[in-house]
């Protein structure tokens, strides 16, 4: 049987020659990316967290250590960011430990913009204001988790016993 022939011809994808040479750049300036997008709310908080994405992390050549961050807004919430960026640059060097981010640039877009552009700004939607709760499911819960005595874990069971009796009404 002769050798099973690829399309690729010997070549492989730019991708799995570089993503290793742009990890150790990265973290040979200190900074982890993927932490970044994938923290994003924890780091600058729900309110930045909602009306901006973070899109690139650039490294100037004259810049020498930090990089430019680049953050992705809508056209009418870029004035509230232009006026948070320095406490957001100082957040998330705060979550590194060092200056990793020199500088915080702004690109805007419409909510349906290009095809790169297309963000949802908008937050997920709260579990608690989805649907009201039955009054007997509560009474219910509320006399299971009775027995303990701390309020503060006593109304906690009360709110995960509720909320197993409604996932088992449905």
């Amino acid at each position: 049987m002769p050798p099973r022939r690829t399309s690729t011809k010997g070549f492989k994808r730019t991708d799995s020659l570089l993503s290793g040479q742009i990890r150790k750049a990265s973290e040979s300036r200190g900074f982890a990316q993927s932490r970044l997008l994938t923290h994003w709310a924890e780091i600058v908080g729900d309110d930045a967290a909602a009306i901006s994405r973070p899109v690139e992390v650039s490294y100037g050549r004259a810049e020498g250590y930090g990089a430019t961050l680049t953050l992705l807004t809508t056209g009418a919430n870029a004035p509230m960011l232009e006026m948070q960026k320095e406490q957001l640059r100082k957040r998330i060097n705060g979550v590194y430990g060092h200056e990793a981010i020199k500088r915080i640039r702004l690109t805007q877009t419409a909510a349906t913009g290009f095809a790169e552009g297309q963000v949802a700004f908008a937050p997920k939607p709260r579990t608690e204001d989805a649907a009201p709760a039955d009054p007997a499911l509560r009474q219910k819960a509320a006399r299971t988790a009775s027995p303990v005595a701390d309020d503060g874990l006593r109304e906690a069971l009360a709110r995960l016993a509720e909320n197993i009796f409604n996932k088992a009404k449905s």
